[in-house]
């Protein structure tokens, strides 16, 4: 099953994930060490990112490493450009009418 790659970083916990992995390649044991939270849960949160392709598994030995899909990481950021373009001009347009504001003001 292929999930919302939005529904996924909405999460918190996955999202304080993506943030670890981007740093270095963990193991779930070592990512759980970071969380109030179970093992199994923290693997549970690693396979929504795996289906999302956010996050690749890596076999090294007898250990699974998950580390940050940076690829798709981009992809999202690039999406997200075009917002934050609409953005920044309406900030700026708000600055504009509060600097207009604050130079009336007697």
């Amino acid at each position: 099953m292929r999930r919302d790659v939005f529904q996924a970083i909405a999460d918190p916990t996955r999202r304080a994930i993506i943030g670890l992995i981007a740093l270095q390649a963990m193991t779930p044991n070592a990512l759980a060490e970071h969380f109030d939270t179970s093992r199994q849960a923290v693997s549970k949160h690693l396979q929504i990112l795996v289906e999302c392709q956010l996050v690749k598994q890596e076999q090294q030995g007898r250990e699974i490493y998950y580390q940050l899909e940076v690829a798709k990481m981009k992809e999202i950021d690039n999406w997200l450009e075009q917002f934050r373009k609409i953005w920044e001009d309406r900030f700026n347009q708000l600055d504009t009418i509060f600097s207009t504001i604050k130079q009336n003001k007697p």
